[in-house]
């Protein structure tokens, strides 16, 4: 993880994510994993940034 630097290459709105970058809408992270909780995702609803933890913990 690359806590400190925002990667351009990954934009992110969801600010309670430990890996946000605070100032910009962007992750911090050099990768990110992408999955689903559906069997046949049809939408982007069925997918989930599996790389999320929550900034609360």
């Amino acid at each position: 993880m690359n806590a400190n630097k925002t990667n351009e290459c990954i934009q992110c709105t969801i600010k309670n994510c430990t890996h946000h970058a605070d100032a910009m809408d962007y992750c911090t992270l050099d990768t990110i994993r992408i999955g689903t909780h559906e069997m046949n995702p049809t939408k982007k609803e069925c997918t989930d940034c599996e790389s999320f933890v929550n900034k609360m913990q």
